[in-house]
């Protein structure tokens, strides 16, 4: 009887490291799960004014590449089109209000999986302050369908700022 309960716990113990170790190699790194292509959700930014950083009804994107290379926009959709139709002759209104409601920038990535932040090594940058400049983005959350991450220094100034992005399908 002694030999049947040894077997079958031996068997038991085999069963389990084998289901354990499927399970570690399935579990994808930080960087893994973030490659891909995501749209922006929303913003807890706020202007002076109170209302949102990007309106009612923003629009982006958040492309993260195998090779570590990244590219965000993000723009408010009420943005009005230029009278001219041409965007080098839009009136000094129409440049600042897309100005002031796009960001777009683009470089290469590192992901810290320990400390769980993506930094952004900014190569270009639609705000020309952010042109060269490192930007560390601690992330909240993270599922196979959203991604929420901070940004403690916002282009517009203010405190952090937490985005939601959801997975592109």
């Amino acid at each position: 009887m002694k030999s049947r309960s040894l077997l079958g716990l031996l068997i038991a113990t085999l069963g389990l490291t084998l289901l354990l170790g499927d399970a570690i190699a399935q579990q994808k790194s930080l960087k893994d799960q973030l490659n891909g292509t995501w749209t922006f959700v929303s913003s807890t930014g706020k202007l002076a004014d109170g209302s949102p950083t990007w309106g009612t009804n923003p629009t982006g994107s958040l492309i993260f590449t195998e090779n570590g290379r990244f590219s965000v926009q993000i723009m408010r959709s009420d943005r009005a089109k230029f009278a001219s139709n041409n965007r080098m002759k839009g009136t000094s209104e129409e440049i600042k209000a897309t100005v002031e409601g796009t960001i777009s920038y683009f470089g290469k990535y590192i992901v810290d999986e320990a400390g769980k932040t993506v930094t952004y090594k900014i190569e270009g940058a639609s705000f020309p302050n952010w042109n060269g400049t490192d930007q560390k983005r601690p992330i909240v959350s993270l599922t196979s369908d959203e991604l929420k991450y901070s940004n403690p220094a916002p282009s517009i100034g203010g405190p952090t700022t937490e985005l939601t992005w959801k997975r592109a399908r």
